[in-house]
């Protein structure tokens, strides 16, 4: 996991390209003004950078198995009934660690094939970000239905197929891959909501029959549902199922 982290890592080499090369980036361009005194502008480079860092997690989180994660943890919580329980911080977490780990050996290919060889001066960047983009477009164009792809391409202004997987557009791809994930997150989310919903129907149709109308279902339901969760080792079994729901690329 550690190589997996450092890989992350290649997002950030147009910086250490700059400072490799002996120019740096200046963050206060100092020009005289009027009166004798100095004036102090914002490198638009360092600008540019801090923009492209605010956005680097969000890009990093729509190329990877977090997306389909997170939704998924989010309708078990819906399907649960438990209200804030788990909180988004720990549903987040745990997204976090299960995209590490299902990430682990796209991440490793990018550290070996790009990382690695840029840190160690034996390639250039351009080299290098083809090489780190080569598995994760791999590991999204493996996730990516064809409908998904050849509507976007359509929306693009591309109507005709491709000749190989390298030559989608990125752009393309993202989209195509981020809409392909919601799909598959909500038909998993399908089949989780089924038991419980089932629950929930039993728990109504006794209280009714029992002439209970006043008392809320979900107040006899909820530790059914929990019981029941815990009894078939849910949060392992979903852990698994979601794990290993993702194609890896050959």
């Amino acid at each position: 996991m550690a190589r997996g982290l450092a890989a992350l890592l290649l997002a950030l080499l147009p910086v250490a390209d700059a400072f490799a090369q002996g120019g740096g980036l200046p963050a206060l361009n100092v020009s005289p003004a009027p009166g004798g005194g100095q004036s102090y502008s914002l490198s638009l480079q360092v600008l540019l950078m801090m923009t492209a860092l605010t956005l680097l997690p969000a890009a990093l989180l729509a190329m990877t198995a977090f997306t389909r994660i997170v939704v998924v943890l989010g309708l078990l919580r819906q399907a649960l009934g438990t209200g804030g329980t788990p909180s988004n911080q720990i549903l987040v977490g745990l997204a976090l660690f299960l995209t590490l780990f299902v990430m682990q050996p796209v991440f490793e290919r990018v550290y070996t094939d790009a990382a690695k060889p840029y840190l160690d001066g034996q390639m250039q960047f351009e080299p290098a970000l083809a090489a780190a983009a080569k598995p994760i477009r791999g590991f999204m164009m493996a996730q990516t239905r064809e409908a998904d792809l050849m509507t976007f391409a359509k929306i693009a202004g591309n109507d005709g197929p491709y000749a190989d997987p390298d030559s989608v557009p990125f752009a393309v791809l993202a989209a195509s891959f981020l809409t392909s994930e919601l799909t598959t997150a909500f038909q998993i989310g399908f089949l989780l909501f089924i038991p419980f919903v089932v629950i929930d129907l039993v728990v109504a149709s006794v209280l009714m029959s029992l002439g209970m109308m006043m008392l809320s279902p979900v107040i006899i339901s909820l530790p059914f549902k929990l019981m029941l969760f815990v009894l078939v080792d849910g949060w392992a079994l979903v852990m698994g199922t979601l794990a290993s729901s993702f194609v890896m690329p050959s």
